[in-house]
């Protein structure tokens, strides 16, 4: 016997909001002005028992709402970490109460200068404001100099660019997660010896800051272990795969390798095929399922993650107040604090 679920109604609506039915019913028809607090709450309770018609009550809690059109500019569609940036966005785009933001989302396919450049250069006309990845590079400067004479401000995500005409930085203070680094593979490793570093390419501010911190941290504390020179992975898989195999490969006294930025799929491979576990400290950015995994093997020592959370909701309040009140006089950066994750933390 087969048994129908009820389509949610306007009454359910009105339940889970804790109003009355004519309430919703002015919500729906849009033709009585409803506080905003009260159509908002209408709107989540519509969408929380999946009310058929939620997508036309959110339109029309959002029609009389100041609007924000805010461009996002990422790298790497597929990888996860991305799409995560991407759904926290999505999520707190949608949770803002105060005003209707519309984000255009477009991903790099490369690191490319003129990519880069010629995506910023593509939200002019189209979005209020702009946050972007990308490299430091004077093409990507001379693109987000044009934005800015056309009245758009450009947030640098995660790695800065274009210093002194973007608005603002939102992400890690690389300089010291590079420091850190070194500070955990001079404790974790099981021996002075060699440490590796990949970085994602030249022009990446943030990994040239981390390999930064991380020398400046071996110089002053450590100067017993010997840094290599810094090899650039372009963040993929396959060639951090090839790379760290032909590192341990060559220096069986490997004692740390940290992967300043994206690929670090490849290094936790050929750790498995050719380390045993905590044999040599492995550092990587992110948790996603891949390094979770390695952490709970023991193949990876430390993950740097970014709070994302945190990140999103200061920058699209910084970019609605900058939307309305205009550039800053200085352009600034916010700093946030790395998490931190070892294998003692997911266990």
């Amino acid at each position: 016997m087969t048994f129908l679920m009820k389509r949610p109604t306007i009454s359910d609506i009105a339940k889970a909001a804790g109003v009355s039915t004519a309430t919703v019913d002015r919500v729906l028809s849009g033709r009585v002005r409803v506080r905003e607090e009260t159509a908002r709450r209408v709107q989540t309770a519509a969408e929380t028992i999946g009310y058929h018609g939620a997508n036309a009550i959110r339109q029309r809690v959002m029609r009389d709402l100041p609007e924000l059109r805010l461009g996002i500019i990422l790298q790497k569609e597929r990888h996860i970490f991305y799409q995560e940036v991407r759904r926290e966005f999505e999520a707190q785009a949608r949770a803002v109460i105060s005003r209707n933001i519309k984000l255009d989302i477009q991903f790099a396919t490369s690191t490319s200068p003129e990519e880069v450049s010629a995506l910023v250069l593509s939200m002019k006309g189209r979005v209020d404001a702009v946050a972007a990845t990308g490299i430091d590079h004077h093409e990507v400067t001379a693109a987000v100099t044009e934005l800015r004479k056309a009245g758009i401000p450009t947030f640098s995500l995660l790695s800065d660019f274009a210093q002194g005409v973007r608005e603002s930085y939102f992400g890690l203070n690389n300089l010291r997660v590079g420091r850190t680094a070194g500070w955990f593979i001079s404790k974790v490793a099981p021996r002075p010896g060699k440490v590796g570093i990949f970085v994602g390419a030249h022009r990446y501010h943030g990994h040239e800051l981390r390999e930064t911190g991380l020398r400046s941290y071996f110089r002053e504390y450590a100067p017993e272990f010997q840094l290599l020179d810094a090899q650039v992975n372009l963040e993929t898989r396959a060639l951090t795969y090839e790379a760290t195999s032909e590192l341990l490969h060559r220096f069986p006294d490997l004692v740390g390798l940290y992967v300043a930025g994206g690929g670090m799929e490849g290094a936790i491979k050929a750790f498995e095929e050719m380390r045993e576990p905590e044999s040599c400290a492995l550092l990587v950015n992110e948790l996603t399922p891949e390094s979770e995994t390695a952490l709970q093997k023991r193949m990876v020592s430390i993950v740097f993650g970014t709070p994302l959370r945190q990140l999103v909701s200061e920058l699209l309040a910084l970019a609605a107040s900058t939307f309305d009140n205009g550039f800053a006089e200085t352009p600034g950066q916010r700093f946030f604090q790395p998490l931190i994750y070892t294998p003692e933390s997911l266990s």
